[in-house]
């Protein structure tokens, strides 16, 4: 069987990212789909420069083992950090940090203070890793998955997408620069934050610059919640995934009103491209989790969210395969509208 080929659009999430390693891992295995563009912000970012920098060096099963390193060495550095579980929280299987002593207290000084003030050395542990981790020569010169990844240019407010030959330590580690914990990152004398507030992931330049014309995306923050938030904690979380997601429920707007008006006939067929979008997602396990969880990165967490990711990846598998290629496998009306 040909394979199909999919572009993916990796959302950010932090330690969350994990579970985004678990869907990788998973669809890495199926020798039936390809991949040509990934587009990914903060910590997708660092799963598509892995994954990129494997399969460079040795197809899949190269980036499978590149991704497994890297989040070993997540492990390993989120175990000298002081942001631990507490020990109520580690027998108790609780992977938040609310009972974190270190966590309130660097909560509590994160309110006060500026990253600038906190880490007056700018030291940020995710470089050594990256550096690590991947090559990014290799990625400049010779990858053939394309990659856009998105940070927000702090001073124009606008969405800035680093492609293959300007992707670099300096550039992953702009789009996933929480501006309340890590100082503003500079690439070639701009400044830029985040990119998960102007894109998480950015859709357009999958459209734009490949040839596919499914796009898989690979969710991190529930878009739905049943119960009201009440509590501060709870209040921030859902606003945390609220501006997460917002410009992906954009982006899938625009797409919907595209492929309606190609049913419609209002525009010829051929003058646009219909995409077709697919999802990966686990909403009940993922509205379980604690917005402080995203900072927990114990190798047991990590662990318990890449098997939930592969559980996912493989019954989407299942489902969906035929799918591609053909037609979307959700509504995209009722998903995001």
């Amino acid at each position: 069987m040909k394979a199909k080929t999919v572009n993916l659009a990796l959302q950010g999430g932090g330690a969350h990212g994990a579970f985004c390693w678990g869907v990788l891992d998973r669809l890495l295995e199926d020798e039936r789909i390809d991949f040509d563009g990934i587009s990914a912000t903060s910590a997708g970012s660092m799963n598509a420069v892995v994954l990129a920098y494997g399969w460079t060096e040795g197809g899949r099963t190269g980036a499978k083992t590149a991704l497994a390193g890297f989040w070993r060495r997540i492990g390993h550095a989120g175990a000298m950090s002081p942001l631990q579980p507490s020990l109520w929280d580690r027998l108790s299987h609780n992977h938040s940090l609310q009972n974190s002593p270190a966590f309130m207290v660097f909560d509590l000084m994160s309110r006060l203070l500026s990253p600038y003030q906190l880490n007056p050395g700018n030291y940020n542990p995710l470089r050594k890793v990256l550096e690590e981790s991947v090559d990014f020569e290799a990625i400049r010169d010779r990858c053939p998955i394309k990659l856009f990844l998105s940070a927000t240019n702090v001073r124009s407010g606008k969405i800035k997408v680093f492609r293959n030959s300007e992707v670099s330590v300096d550039s992953v580690l702009a789009t996933a620069c929480l501006p309340f914990m890590f100082h503003t990152v500079e690439v070639d004398g701009e400044a830029y934050w985040d990119g998960g507030y102007m894109g998480n992931p950015a859709i357009y330049p999958l459209i734009y610059h490949c040839k596919s014309t499914d796009v898989v995306v690979v969710h991190i923050n529930p878009i739905y919640r049943d119960d009201i938030p009440k509590s501060a904690g709870a209040i921030l979380s859902r606003l945390n995934e609220l501006s997460f997601n917002s410009s992906l429920m954009r982006e899938m707007r625009a797409i919907a009103f595209v492929s309606r008006m190609i049913d419609d006939g209002t525009i010829a067929s051929g003058t646009m491209k219909r995409m077709q979008i697919h999802a990966i997602a686990d909403e009940e396990y993922m509205r379980s989790l604690c917005l402080t969880s995203k900072l927990n990165a114990d190798w047991e967490f990590l662990l318990h969210l890449h098997e939930a990711g592969r559980a996912r990846a493989d019954a989407w598998l299942a489902e969906t395969f035929d799918d591609l290629g053909t037609r979307s496998s959700i509504d995209i009306a009722e998903r995001y509208l």
